[in-house]
């Protein structure tokens, strides 16, 4: 996973190329693939790394800039799209659209809620079932139906666990 993600940013532009971080310091920790059915892992890996690369510490990458830092997040959030929808999965894509523009609209608002966002929308990414529990969030900033939904799916420790890397990459 970690090698096609790499190769093909370095391959679309220089610009990703000389954002990579040398091999050893590259960190290549799943964060919310393992809640995922495996065929979306390289895409909701590619925008997680995205969302990192906006508003957190990277696994792969290292910009030089904050308009490096911007276009590269952009592009992994657009090429991770690109990843599914190669699957022919239109309600995955479509889930996975309302996760960077909810998550956009937390940090423009300054709200939490992201970690149970991002593991509740691995955990049941094209099921249909994720417009109740976004909405209280959209809605009231209540994160906790995400949660429960999330742990519901996936089990309370693989979401901790989860959560915690999450956190640790965005320094809460």
């Amino acid at each position: 996973m970690w090698d096609s993600l790499v190769t093909e940013a370095a391959a679309e532009s220089s610009l990703w190329r000389d954002a990579l971080r040398p091999g050893p310091e590259r960190e290549l920790a799943a964060v919310f693939s393992p809640l995922s059915d495996p065929r979306f892992a390289l895409g909701l890996e590619t925008i997680y790394e995205g969302y990192l690369v906006h508003y957190g510490t990277p696994r792969l990458f290292a910009p030089a800039d904050p308009d490096t830092a911007l276009l590269l997040g952009d592009y992994l959030y657009a090429h991770g799209l690109v990843r599914v929808a190669e699957l022919s999965d239109v309600a995955a894509v479509a889930d996975l659209s309302e996760l960077i523009s909810l998550c956009s609209q937390l940090r423009a608002e300054g709200l939490g809620g992201d970690g149970p966002l991002w593991a509740a929308t691995a955990a049941l990414l094209g099921e249909g079932r994720l417009d109740e529990p976004r909405a209280a969030l959209r809605l009231h900033g209540d994160a906790a139906p995400l949660a429960a939904t999330a742990r519901a799916v996936a089990g309370d420790e693989s979401v901790d666990r989860a959560l915690a890397a999450h956190a640790g990459r965005l320094g809460s």
